[in-house]
């Protein structure tokens, strides 16, 4: 027996998060980016400021859907050297492109994980992505969760520093949604 509906259901939303519009609370949601540095030798871990987002649970996983958007400039790695490097035209161009988005749309439930299909715009080019969630929870009227994608940077024509940053950036958000 297997825990995932057949092809023709169309799997509930999470027992954890009833029906119901959320807003992403960005004092409570941590967005982290890592990614491999000089030549794969160090990995940079750092931090971005979720700006806004809200969370549509529907009655049915098709009917469910997510906007989130960041604040390109706020990388923060506990390096200024390398955090304005980061934001700088070098690399993520924040000045330009002040905000990154993911938007997506309906979810499919793989074992205990959630996939939401979707869309990441990040310096002016969108670009298709799925973002995995698990440990969905609720905890006193807000539901907590983590979900994780991987980017390839070069996707999104950030080229410049090839060799002392990866092209592979593991992102990893830990959110707090509240009822809107």
């Amino acid at each position: 027996m297997t825990d995932s509906p057949s092809a023709s259901e169309s799997p509930s939303a999470p027992a954890a998060a009833p029906p119901g519009v959320y807003r992403l609370d960005p004092a409570r949601t941590v967005v982290r980016a890592d990614v491999k540095a000089m030549f794969g030798l160090i990995t940079v871990h750092g931090t971005l400021q979720l700006r806004s987002g809200e969370v549509m649970v529907g009655d049915t996983a098709a009917e469910s859907s997510v906007r989130a958007t960041i604040d390109a400039g706020s990388f923060s790695s506990g390096n200024a050297t390398r955090d304005r490097d980061v934001v700088s035209p070098a690399l993520l161009d924040a000045a330009a492109y002040p905000e990154i988005t993911f938007t997506g749309q309906g979810a499919s439930q793989d074992g205990a994980r959630w996939l939401v299909p979707g869309s990441v715009t990040a310096h002016g080019v969108t670009a298709p992505a799925t973002l995995t969630m698990d440990d969905i929870r609720s905890d006193d009227g807000a539901v907590r969760f983590h979900a994780i994608t991987t980017l390839d940077r070069t996707t999104f024509g950030v080229t410049k520093k090839k060799g002392m940053v990866g092209t592979a950036v593991a992102v990893t958000i830990e959110a707090v949604a509240v009822p809107a």
